[in-house]
């Protein structure tokens, strides 16, 4: 399966599920910033609450390109979002495996969003065992080959219900299963068994 989706910031499970299932996935670059959108927050489960990280961000008003907003560099932000990652996921089964290399790519600076959520989806990508081909789209289309699965926009925050079936799996807090959260929750909690349960996972929208 070939599929075309937007950028996001450590992106939630549904999306690493589309990755899971496709040879190739166009990542769009053209697009415009979307305020309230997964492109610059995510969700992780800590011992009190379901926490939102965000990156601050300069500027960035409906209707500028994504590729061009650029990050607030001046709050050690990052350095505040991996203490809450440890937080979270420091006594979780395999967070000693993969902290390092996800710590460097969080922790360097980035002068734009999109820079900063690619380098972190490669990274990601790496570590799960992923072999999906990632390309760059070129410019901006409305619309897109019949044989591309347009997923642009399907994943949102502001969209209670997700195109994925779910797996349950064990986490780190609460005797209850909160779903979808960041790919970070499965990977930390589940390691190198991550890629059987992301495709183990079915949607209508992308299994045909």
């Amino acid at each position: 399966m070939t599929a075309l989706i937007d950028l996001h910031f450590f992106p939630n499970i549904e999306y690493f599920t589309v990755i899971a299932h496709c040879e190739t996935l166009y990542v769009e670059k053209y697009e415009n910033f979307q305020k309230q959108s997964y492109r610059n927050r995510c969700y992780i489960k800590t011992a009190q609450k379901i926490d939102r990280l965000s990156v601050p961000i300069l500027g960035a008003n409906k209707g500028k390109p994504l590729r061009k907003v650029k990050i607030d560099n001046t709050t050690n932000w990052a350095i505040k979002h991996w203490r809450s990652i440890h937080s979270a996921y420091g006594r979780s089964p395999y967070f000693e495996y993969y902290e390092n290399e996800i710590k460097d790519v969080l922790c360097k600076e980035y002068d734009t969003l999109f820079e900063l959520n690619y380098a972190l989806l490669e990274c990601i990508c790496k570590l799960i065992g992923l072999r999906t081909r990632l390309e760059l789209t070129t410019s901006y289309n409305k619309t897109t080959d019949k044989e591309i699965l347009d997923l642009r926009n399907e994943i949102s925050s502001k969209n209670s219900s997700t195109i994925v079936n779910e797996v349950s799996y064990i986490q780190v807090f609460g005797n209850s299963f909160d779903g979808n959260l960041s790919i970070l929750d499965l990977l930390f909690c589940e390691g190198p068994n991550t890629i059987s349960i992301l495709k183990s996972q079915n949607s209508e929208l992308i299994i045909h």
